[in-house]
């Protein structure tokens, strides 16, 4: 593999997401709305071909995936491949609490309020080591842990021989994975306090050795 785009679509909506609830490793099933956001943007989709397919191992990435492909039109593998790789961040003891709680917590021993709040004074990746600081059995992914795992899915995209240059693949992604790529490789372009939406399209151009940003939350 040399040069292919990858196709990031946030997974349809899910309970969680309607409570605001952290939601990274844990897993709640889509909603009827997160479903027909899955088929839409399938439909959306149904005329790109896709070389391969990749997502999470949870189940609301799984079954946005399997909606994509079993839309298209254009060429694409029968089922995805799935990963721990591909997982959102890993929230520890924070799993399935209320957002606005969580991020209160961690940015509490610095006066800070809100995840808005300690990215706008640090960053999105200090946000991950402040939540596993904060979280009492420190199991939350730190900045250096989540990175080290999201890193394996890209090289394990890279690792496909099957692919070729211009080849298209499309992967399963996460509301706070997109946001923590567009910090790291969007040479600060992107308005990172407009969170990529349910169903919407991040475009990359994936290389040997780099990473570029083509498009955020089409």
């Amino acid at each position: 593999m040399t040069d292919v785009t990858l196709y990031l679509v946030r997974h349809g909506q899910t309970i969680f997401n309607i409570y605001d609830k952290m939601q990274g490793w844990g897993n709640s099933p889509l909603t009827e709305q997160g479903q027909a956001q899955a088929q839409a943007v399938g439909e959306r989709l149904a005329d790109t071909r896709f070389a391969a397919a990749y997502c999470s191992d949870t189940t609301r990435a799984q079954q946005t995936a399997q909606a994509i492909l079993d839309a298209n039109r254009a060429g694409a593998p029968a089922a995805p491949i799935s990963s721990p790789f591909f997982r959102e961040e890993f929230y520890g003891s924070f799993e399935g609490t209320f957002t606005p709680a969580a991020w209160f917590a961690a940015g509490a021993p610095e006066g800070l309020t809100s995840f808005a709040e300690i990215v706008e004074r640090h960053s999105i990746g200090a946000a991950k080591d402040l939540l596993k600081a904060a979280d009492p059995f420190h199991d939350a992914e730190s900045n250096a842990e989540y990175w080290a795992r999201v890193d394996q899915g890209f090289d394990l995209i890279r690792a496909n021989t099957a692919l070729r240059d211009g080849d298209t693949v499309l992967v399963i992604s996460h509301g706070n994975t997109l946001l923590s790529l567009m910090e790291r490789y969007g040479q600060g372009r992107y308005d990172l306090t407009v969170r990529p939406g349910n169903g919407s399209v991040t475009r990359l151009r994936l290389t040997d050795d780099t990473i570029e940003v083509l498009g955020y939350n089409e």
